[in-house]
């Protein structure tokens, strides 16, 4: 069902919210990634994996943890903790979406800082690359509270969805307890800020 009828139906609407781990920059210690599955704000599952820090997998790893999941038939939307995972593994957001055939739609807490991301990443090999995949998401939207890229659905409908699948504040919990779950892992307990 599309989310437009789900909204106009009050449907419970079923997420996935993507969020890496902290991790120690220039490691080649594999990052981990949680995806936790929420029913509206309910937490309802999570899958586990590692994508490679500033690397050029977590499309892939994304799209293969999905894919093998006994989630993926049951959820209608794909959240991701900003458009990178582990510092500039950057989601071909668009790719992602046409592999899984659901909306993917990357959350971010404030209209983010291009130039300073490009200077970032240009400490990276392949900037030309990285902007590409960058640019691949398009335009960044603002509903305040929220700033979203969207692949797969519009702009109108993911902003009424993220007001449904978040309990309070301005983060979908999803990714809230994505947050807090890699965080205690990582680090013993989890942190303030999610």
């Amino acid at each position: 069902m599309e989310l437009e009828a789900l909204l106009r139906n009050n449907r419970t609407i079923r997420v996935i919210g993507f969020d890496d781990a902290p991790f120690i920059r220039h490691s080649s210690t594999p990052v981990p990634v949680a995806g936790v599955v929420c029913a509206g704000t309910r937490f309802d599952g999570m899958l586990w994996g590692h994508i490679q820090a500033d690397g050029w997998d977590a499309t892939e790893i994304l799209y293969q943890m999905l894919h093998k999941s006994k989630f993926l038939p049951q959820l209608h939307i794909v959240l991701l903790d900003g458009i990178s995972l582990g510092g500039f593994n950057i989601v071909d957001l668009p790719e992602l979406a046409v592999q899984i055939k659901l909306p993917c739609v990357a959350v971010m807490r404030k209209y983010p800082n291009l130039s300073a991301i490009a200077d970032a990443m240009g400490r990276l090999p392949e900037l030309q690359k990285r902007m590409e995949v960058l640019l691949r998401a398009g335009c960044i939207y603002e509903y305040p509270p929220f700033y979203f890229q969207v692949s797969g659905a519009n702009p109108q409908a993911i902003a009424q969805v993220l007001k449904r699948v978040t309990d309070c504040g301005h983060v979908p919990e999803a990714l809230r307890i994505a947050h807090l779950i890699t965080s205690a892992v990582i680090k013993g307990e989890s942190g303030r800020q999610a």
